[in-house]
């Protein structure tokens, strides 16, 4: 659609495009009538989400902008449900203990509206009287009631200052500009007094609740590291005990240092004893060599024990000869026992020289000699014996202390390598305790919103709104007339224009034709009407001219899909420009009424013709007419031939293969289905000559109308000589 198309479309729906948003605007200046006056309180909060300073702005490489989201969650925490009740709780515990209406809390209008709002018996089970925090909770429990009650309705589903919907859709909260460390707010009511506390319990319970939040994140974090450094903690108690348990247990002062004085000792006793056994070995040598010795000196040990033998016996004898003579015994025994001695003593002097014979040989050494050196040897031997015993005990026993030792390590590393994780994993928990209580501080310190600019009490109301909701009634009453004419304009199967047609039908449009209510009157209309059959004339005449294979008269065959197209009407048009030009015009046309007979008038012959059942049939139009009008196609210069509706009626097949071309009569009210565009297709299909489309009733805009100084000009007797337009057939 063209901008032309555009406009004219837009003139054909004027009377809605102006009827509409006046209807629009008349209604909301209708429902404005008794707009109430508007006050609106205002504050500025300072969050420091952007480029506020923390405790922990110094530990971070770069400081991160964490705003947007932060921001969110703020705005998010503020239209929170329960944000909102606890506002419209503490805004109606300071209206329920007003005993008379107070221009700093609560007007006239707004406190008899409460006293009708709340029972007189809800306010005495109230107490309005006491502590204002008790009355608060009071009514919190009433909002959470499973049951309904007056409070809980007032606080949830009036349209009140109290009520959580009003509250939300009232109360504002916006960033400034591109930063997000400045939060606007605002909030509107019809009473100043109302406007103010409403904000100011706004911003204190956004301040409570947000400082809460902040802070449960960071202490559910605490308690978390909390709870494992204490677990820690006892882990590494009981690795501490377990070592200390461990040392008490093995009498350990310092496990490293006495395995290596263990380790010394044992090496030590191992090389005394080595030492010690080469004593006793060579003390063992020393009497065995000793006695080999005194085993090579056998004959003085015998002649030494035999003197002994001897020098015994002889005593043994002198001692009985003594006693003998003593106890005054018997010669006889007193001679025996002499002789004994005598006896003796001879032996004992043989043995004696045994004995010195003996000892005076070459290799002999002195027995006494030789015995002191086997007694010291043995008396050595026995106490290095008794040495080694003692080492060996000794080595027994550092044996057994280091085989106690050898698993004590692995203990011992065990329990110090458990310590050292204990302690390690306590250290690094301490650590992380110590971070999430700063940033629990942090938090803390930085969750609470500074209030720059309190909220203010208005003194005067808002600027009414009446006059802007008129304008946008006026807006959306031409949005929804503009939006009309488009759907109209999509869903509408009619012809309005004649782009229209041309996109529609398929083909280009030759004549237009407007609305020509009084032909007899000279007018834009009618002159506009002249002129277009003019063209029409001129287009049909070159038309006939490339035609030159048909036989003459040329037959001009005018068609219309369905009646009342106004074919009649553009036939009679031409024929009278054909008569104007001295030509023979026959114009041939079904009957309608079914009495019509020939005639001539104004210089056109009229032949009417009857729809027979075998119309498709028809080769001429010579067996069309009436035998006995006697029509002969010679006399004339042009046959007119006005077909019936298709829609209706029979394509006369045979007929059209004569005519010299055709015209399309189509009205611009009418719709262009898919019955029209299957009828002209086989239409197209019956004749190949060619087909110039007119388009009727097309509305005064898309027609080129003269303009004044042409219509004055302009001879009356051709508007006179336009009859009336006709929409018949």
């Amino acid at each position: 659609m063209n901008i032309n198309a555009f406009l004219r479309l837009l003139r054909q729906h004027l009377p809605l495009l102006i009827l509409l948003p006046i209807l629009t605007a008349a209604t909301a200046w209708f429902t404005t009538r008794n707009e109430p006056k508007v006050f609106k309180s205002e504050s500025t909060l300072y969050t420091g989400l952007a480029s506020g300073y923390s405790l922990t702005s110094d530990k971070q490489a770069a400081f991160g902008d964490r705003s947007a989201s932060a921001f969110d969650n703020l705005l998010t925490t503020l239209y929170s449900k329960e944000t909102m009740l606890k506002v419209g709780v503490n805004l109606l515990a300071d209206h329920l203990r007003l005993q008379q209406p107070d221009s700093l809390v609560l007007g006239a209008v707004g406190f008899k509206k409460l006293q009708t709002e709340i029972p007189i018996s809800l306010r005495y089970q109230l107490p309005i009287e006491g502590d204002i925090e008790t009355l608060r909770a009071a009514l919190d429990s009433l909002s959470k009631s499973q049951t309904n009650n007056s409070v809980k309705d007032l606080l949830l589903t009036s349209g009140t200052y109290y009520s959580v919907r009003h509250l939300t859709e009232t109360l504002k909260g916006t960033a400034r500009k591109a930063t997000n460390d400045i939060l606007l707010m605002e909030y509107t009511a019809d009473d100043p007094a109302v406007a103010q506390n409403t904000l100011r319990y706004a911003i204190s319970v956004l301040n409570q609740r947000y400082s809460l939040f902040k802070t449960s994140e960071t202490n559910s974090v605490v308690g978390y590291y909390e709870g494992k450094l204490a677990a820690a903690k006892q882990k590494l108690d009981q690795a501490e005990a377990s070592l200390k348990a461990f040392n008490v247990r093995h009498n350990v002062l310092d496990f490293d240092t006495e395995s290596k004085n263990v380790a010394a000792s044992q090496e030590a006793l191992s090389r005394e004893y080595s030492q010690e056994q080469m004593r006793r070995d060579a003390a063992k040598a020393s009497i065995d060599m000793l006695d080999k010795r005194m085993g090579q000196q056998g004959s003085i040990r015998t002649a030494n024990s035999d003197l002994s033998s001897k020098q015994k016996k002889l005593a043994e004898a002198e001692t009985q000869l003594a006693n003998a003579r003593a106890y005054n015994q018997p010669r006889s025994a007193i001679a025996r026992l002499q002789a004994t001695v005598a006896n003796a003593s001879e032996e004992l002097k043989t043995s004696a020289q045994k004995y010195d014979a003996a000892a005076s040989a070459p290799d002999a050494l002195p027995a006494q000699t030789m015995a002191n050196d086997r007694m010291n040897k043995i008396l050595e031997y026995e106490e290095a014996t008794a040495r080694l015993e003692t080492y060996k005990k000794r080595i027994g026993e550092q044996q057994a202390k280091l085989n106690e030792y050898s698993p004590l390590g692995t203990q011992l590393r065990q329990l110090q390598r458990d310590m050292t994780i204990a302690e390690r994993e306590y250290l690094d928990l301490l650590q992380n305790v110590d971070a999430s209580q700063t940033r629990r501080q942090d938090v803390k310190i930085g969750g609470t919103l500074e209030v720059l600019d309190a909220p203010s009490f208005p003194l005067l109301p808002e600027a009414a709104k009446r006059t802007q909701l008129i304008i946008i009634g006026f807006g959306v009453g031409l949005f929804l007339a503009l939006m009309l004419t488009a759907l109209r304009f999509v869903f509408d199967k009619k012809i309005h224009s004649p782009e229209q047609a041309e996109q529609m039908v398929g083909m280009p449009v030759t004549a237009v034709f407007p609305t020509v209510k009084k032909p007899n009157v000279f007018s834009k209309v009618t002159w506009a009407s002249r002129s277009m059959f003019e063209r029409l004339f001129n287009a049909i005449h070159i038309e006939i001219t490339q035609a030159t294979s048909m036989p003459y008269p040329p037959v001009i065959t005018l068609f219309g899909i369905r009646p009342r197209q106004g074919k009649t009407w553009v036939a009679e048009g031409l024929a009278k420009l054909y008569a104007e030009a001295d030509q023979q015009v026959a114009y041939c046309f079904p009957r309608e009424k079914g009495h019509e007979q020939p005639e001539r008038r104004n210089g056109i012959t009229y032949y009417p013709y009857t729809i027979r059942p075998d119309f498709m049939n028809v080769t001429g139009i010579e067996y069309l007419i009436d035998h006995q009008y006697g029509f002969d196609a010679t006399k004339f210069d042009r046959i007119l031939l006005e077909l019936p509706s298709l829609i209706d009626h029979q394509i006369p097949v045979f007929l059209l293969k004569r005519s010299a071309l055709s015209l399309l009569i189509i009205d611009a009210n009418s719709a262009w289905t898919r019955a029209e565009k299957q009828l002209l297709s086989l239409y197209s299909r019956v004749t190949n000559q060619p087909t110039l489309l007119v388009l009727n009733h097309v509305g005064g805009d898309y027609m080129d109308t003269p303009g004044r100084n042409e219509t004055k000009n302009s001879p009356l007797a051709t508007a006179q000589s336009l009859q009336t337009q006709r929409n018949i057939i």
